[in-house]
């Protein structure tokens, strides 16, 4: 294993790892720690991408899914107070969410890695993380896809209130995937800083 695929994985495993600790904390109403962190496994595929090519990208990223379905197999064996802290939906929505939008990511970066230095990393990163938050939150929390976990009750995402309690009317669930989405764009921007930093301090593969 080369070194740069070495240090992909360490920095995608500790993106996913923390995320599926803060996941489990809410700030404020819509929002958990982990929309924070997430994000950044977009950073760590796109430097991948860069540095080293899409194969290796996409080495790094089936190592994050791994390390991910360890996480949720790890929860879904923790109770707590309302029973398991990660359901199969959860764990399925996530697991989905994070290989198509990471590939998807890959596929896009690839495709525009001779545009503009911000082109590559912005674009993959904007319908990248549009697609998991769209995945995720169907899968996990949509009325129309209770047959994937009969018994779990997932009635209180279905409650109607205004998106972001201030916008027409929808789902709970789909207020927290706005946030989510909101979170994703915001820092997709703000990855741009360490993305140019970080990629013009290597060398491997003629990085931008």
């Amino acid at each position: 294993m080369n070194r740069g695929l070495i240090i992909g994985v360490i920095a995608m495993a500790t993106v996913v790892v923390a995320s599926n600790i803060l996941v489990q904390f809410l700030f404020g109403n819509w929002l958990t720690w982990g929309a924070f962190t997430y994000p950044f496994a977009f950073l760590v595929t796109d430097l991948m991408n860069r540095l080293y090519g899409a194969k290796t990208a996409r080495k790094v990223v089936l190592a994050g899914f791994v390390i991910g379905i360890l996480c949720s197999f790890i929860g879904t064996q923790i109770m707590g107070e309302f029973g398991p802290l990660v359901t199969l939906r959860i764990a399925i929505g996530s697991g989905t969410a994070f290989l198509i939008a990471q590939f998807v990511d890959v596929f896009v970066f690839d495709r525009l890695r001779n545009e503009a230095w911000w082109r590559a990393p912005l674009a993959s990163t904007l319908i990248g993380s549009s697609l998991d938050t769209a995945i995720f939150f169907s899968i996990a929390f949509s009325a129309s896809l209770t047959f994937i976990e009969p018994a779990n009750d997932i009635s209180w995402a279905g409650g109607i209130l205004p998106i972001l309690g201030m916008g027409p009317t929808a789902p709970l669930w789909v207020s927290l995937g706005v946030a989510d989405w909101l979170v994703k764009l915001s820092l997709a921007l703000i990855a741009l800083i360490p993305f140019r930093i970080l990629a013009r301090s290597f060398t491997v593969k003629g990085a931008v």
